[in-house]
C-alpha cells in the first residue's frame, strides 16, 4: 500500500516524552519562582536564622511538588504510551485473528508511513499470500482427489465386471486394469514429486542447463520420431545451483509437453539456454495449434490440461506443468509461457546465475 511518508514512532516518542519534560520542568520551575517571591530576604543577605524558616517551610511545599509531578508523570505518560502503541495493540488483535484461522481479515493501518504502518502492511501481505496459498492448496486437494478417485473407480467398475460374466475374455480387462494401475501410479509420483520440491528439501549443487537439456532430449527422441518431430538442442553452457533431479525433470517435462503438443506432421522443438549477467535461461518452443493467451494462463495450474493443445492419447496426469513451476519457484527462478504468433508455445524458465561463472561460450548445435 502506497503512503506518503511520515515521521518515524521513534521520533514520535522521543519528541512526545521531550515535551513532556518540558512542560514538568517548566512546573517545577514556576513552582519555585512563585515560593521564592514570597521569602523575605534583603539582597543576598538572609536574615538570621531564615535558612531554617526556609527549610521547613520549602520542605513540604517541594514534596507536594514531587507528589504531583509523580503523579501527571504517571498518567501523562500512560496516556501517551497508549496513543502512540495503540496501532501496535491493533496488529497484535489482528494477529490473534488469524491465527485463530480468519486468513481473510486485514489490518488495514490508517495513516502515514511509518514502522507500525510498515509492520501492518507487512502482515496483511503475508496473510494475503497465506490466504491464496491455503486456497490453492485446496483446491489442489480436490483436484487430486478427484483425479485419483477416476482411476480407482474404473477399477472398480472392470473389477465388478470381470466377476458378474466369469466366462469374458479377461485379457482386455487385465489390459485395461494395466492401463488404469500405470495411470494411477504417474500420477502419485507426480503428486510426491511436487510435495518435494515444494518443501525445497534438496541437496543443491552446480548444475548446467546445457547439459541437462542434451541428456532430456536424448532421452525423449525416439518419443519426438515417433510423432514426426525434429528435435534440436542448442545455446551456451549456463550453470546454475540446484538439484540436478529436480532440473532434469523439469526439462524433461517441457520437452514431452513440446513433443506432444506439435503439429501432426513435420512439426519441430527447439532446445535453447542462455545467460545473462544474473541470471540463466532455458527455453522450449514448439510449432503447433494456435493457442490463445487464456488458455496459456491456465496451462501450469493443476489438473489443467488446455483442451485445444491436448491428444487424446498423451492428456498425462495434468500436472506437467505445474511440476514444471513448482520447481522454477524452488529454485528461486521465473517461468514465462507465451503463446507463438504462428502457432504452438514458447516456454522460458530463468533461474539465478551460478557464483564466478565463467564467461559464456559461443553457441554451438547439439
Amino acid at each position: 500500500m502506497d503512503r506518503p511518508s511520515g515521521w518515524s514512532v521513534r521520533l514520535k516518542l522521543t519528541l512526545s516524552y521531550t515535551g513532556f519534560l518540558l512542560v514538568a520542568g517548566t512546573l517545577m520551575l514556576v513552582t519555585g519562582w512563585l515560593f521564592l517571591t514570597r521569602v523575605r530576604h534583603v539582597g543576598l543577605v538572609f536574615v538570621p536564622d531564615y535558612r531554617f524558616s526556609v527549610a521547613r517551610d520549602f520542605a513540604p511545599m517541594a514534596f507536594m511538588t514531587m507528589l504531583f509531578l509523580l503523579v501527571f508523570g504517571l498518567t501523562g505518560g500512560w496516556f501517551l504510551a497508549g496513543r502512540m502503541l495503540a496501532p501496535l495493540h491493533r496488529i497484535t488483535q489482528a494477529t490473534r485473528t488469524v491465527a485463530n484461522g480468519s486468513l481473510s481479515h486485514r489490518i488495514r493501518l490508517p495513516g502515514r508511513q511509518d514502522e507500525f504502518r510498515e509492520l501492518a502492511d507487512a502482515f496483511d501481505t503475508m496473510v494475503a499470500r497465506l490466504e491464496a496459498h491455503v486456497a490453492e492448496q485446496e483446491r489442489f486437494a480436490a483436484n487430486a482427489s478427484h483425479e485419483l478417485r477416476t482411476p480407482l473407480a474404473i477399477s472398480k467398475s472392470l473389477l465388478d465386471l470381470a466377476e458378474s460374466d466369469p466366462d469374458r475374455d479377461t485379457d482386455d480387462i487385465l489390459d485395461r486394469l494395466r492401463t488404469v494401475n500405470t495411470r494411477a501410479i504417474d500420477l502419485t509420483e507426480a503428486l510426491l514429486l511436487l510435495s518435494r520440491a515444494g518443501r525445497r528439501s534438496f541437496p543443491r549443487e552446480r548444475v548446467d542447463l546445457s547439459l541437462t537439456a542434451e541428456e532430456a532430449a536424448e532421452t525423449l527422441l525416439p518419443l519426438a520420431e515417433k510423432h514426426g518431430v525434429a528435435l534440436d538442442t542448442e545455446g551456451d553452457v549456463a550453470h546454475t545451483i540446484g538439484s540436478p533431479a529436480l532440473l532434469l525433470q523439469l526439462t524433461v517435462n517441457l520437452v514431452h509437453n513440446a513433443i506432444v503438443h506439435n503439429l501432426a506432421d513435420r512439426g519441430s522443438v527447439r532446445v535453447t539456454t542462455g545467460v545473462r549477467p544474473t541470471t540463466v535461461l532455458l527455453t522450449v518452443e514448439n510449432t503447433g495449434p494456435q493457442v490463445t493467451p487464456e488458455v496459456v494462463a491456465t496451462l501450469t495450474e493443476p489438473f489443467q490440461r488446455g483442451t485445444e493443445r491436448v491428444h487424446t492419447d498423451h492428456a498425462g496426469v495434468g500436472l506437467g506443468l505445474t511440476i514444471v513451476r513448482t520447481i522454477t519457484d524452488a529454485h528461486d527462478g521465473a517461468l514465462t509461457l507465451t503463446p507463438r504468433p504462428t502457432g504452438g508455445l514458447r516456454v522460458t524458465v530463468e533461474l539465478p546465475r551460478a557464483v564466478n561463472d565463467a564467461p559464456p561460450t559461443a553457441s554451438t548445435p547439439r
